[in-house]
């Protein structure tokens, strides 16, 4: 370090705090101090740093999925938010230690918290553990979940506007004549019951009374087992709202290997908007997640000081991609698309469904 001050001119302080990217040291200042360490091959010793400062540059990131346990971390969401997620901890210099658990969560974070392991924890959904949550926020470290709002939660949370997403997408389904709607997803879990409760609202607001619900689980076969009970029952609908891609997906699979036709004889909309939903047959209409923007405000509330630190909720606007699994106009005889559907025949249309974010 010391030859690096010299190189620089600076003091010995200086370049400890342009190297940790501490704010109080311009710019300039830090640019230099970082080519010349580059340049000489100075590394930071990371437990000498961390002896100093109290600090591991680690944030712990823990996936609980005791609602899904055969959810595994390869599914497309947790790929997304876990990738978004990395690329904004790589960008402050920091490391990530990632973990899942079927249980309880409480015993693992209290103690990689205690063992100071990590500087801070981002739990990504609240499954079951809202109330075990709500105990850990009474302890002494920095925690934000991604998940839903919740009323009595003494945790921060960042998440989507699920209600609203559910309310859209439900809303788009009747704009397309379907008028025997499905709802697929565990609304035991809050992310899922908001979804739920924007579902029943545009039900309501359009006078019907009449739906089926199937609690399916994330990360399993339920979707497509579920689906082909429907129709061994002889159910009739013509509208599926399914709480995320893969439930959609596998949906998509037990019609068409029944000979349901999508979106001719059953409109879909999927939830999250992973890559693969652009490239189904037909492209799956879906809900979009800002998983960039999440990833963002999940890092920057996990590393605030502790004078800042609330327990408010972020609320995350998100989009209706419309693509052709929902769009039953081009199918029905006697009706005349939109230039807007005639568009989204082959193509994303994105609609937003919320500007702006709350906190």
């Amino acid at each position: 370090m010391a030859a690096v001050a010299r190189l620089a001119g600076v003091s010995l302080s200086t370049v400890s705090r342009a190297l940790a990217d501490n704010p109080a040291i311009s710019d300039e200042t830090r640019r230099r101090v970082r080519e010349i360490a580059d340049r000489i091959h100075y590394r930071v010793d990371s437990s000498a740093s961390t002896l100093r400062t109290g600090l591991t540059r680690t944030i712990a990131v823990i996936i609980p999925l005791e609602h899904a346990s055969k959810q595994r971390l390869s599914d497309p969401f947790f790929l997304e938010i876990l990738g978004s997620l990395a690329d904004e901890l790589t960008a402050r210099g920091y490391s990530m230690l990632l973990s899942k658990t079927t249980t309880d969560p409480r015993d693992w974070i209290a103690g990689i918290v205690r063992s100071r392991r990590v500087d801070a924890v981002i739990v990504i959904g609240q499954s079951l553990h809202h109330e075990h949550l709500n105990e850990l926020a009474d302890l002494d470290f920095n925690m934000v979940v991604w998940g839903a709002q919740l009323p009595d939660q003494r945790y921060a949370t960042v998440g989507s506007d699920n209600h609203h997403a559910g309310y859209t997408g439900t809303q788009h389904l009747l704009e397309q004549g379907c008028r025997r709607l499905v709802f697929l997803g565990d609304s035991a879990v809050p992310e899922v019951g908001a979804r739920r409760d924007g579902f029943l609202q545009a039900l309501r607001e359009a006078g019907i009374s009449q739906r089926l619900e199937v609690a399916v689980r994330f990360g399993s076969d339920s979707a497509y087992e579920a689906v082909s009970s429907l129709l061994n029952a002889h159910a009739e609908f013509d509208g599926i709202f399914a709480c995320s891609d893969v439930i959609a997906m596998s949906t998509m699979r037990a019609l068409t290997e029944r000979g349901r036709r999508v979106p001719a004889d059953v409109a879909i909309v999927g939830f999250d908007d992973v890559p693969l939903a652009a490239y189904t047959t037909p492209p799956l209409t879906t809900i979009r997640q800002d998983w960039a923007a999440g990833a963002r405000i999940l890092v920057e509330r996990a590393l605030q000081p502790k004078s800042v630190r609330t327990a408010a909720a972020t609320v995350l606007p998100t989009e209706l991609v419309i693509r052709a699994s929902s769009l039953r106009e081009h199918h029905q005889p006697g009706r005349q698309a939109t230039a807007a559907h005639k568009r989204a025949r082959g193509e994303t249309t994105a609609k937003s469904i919320r500007a702006g974010a709350r906190g």
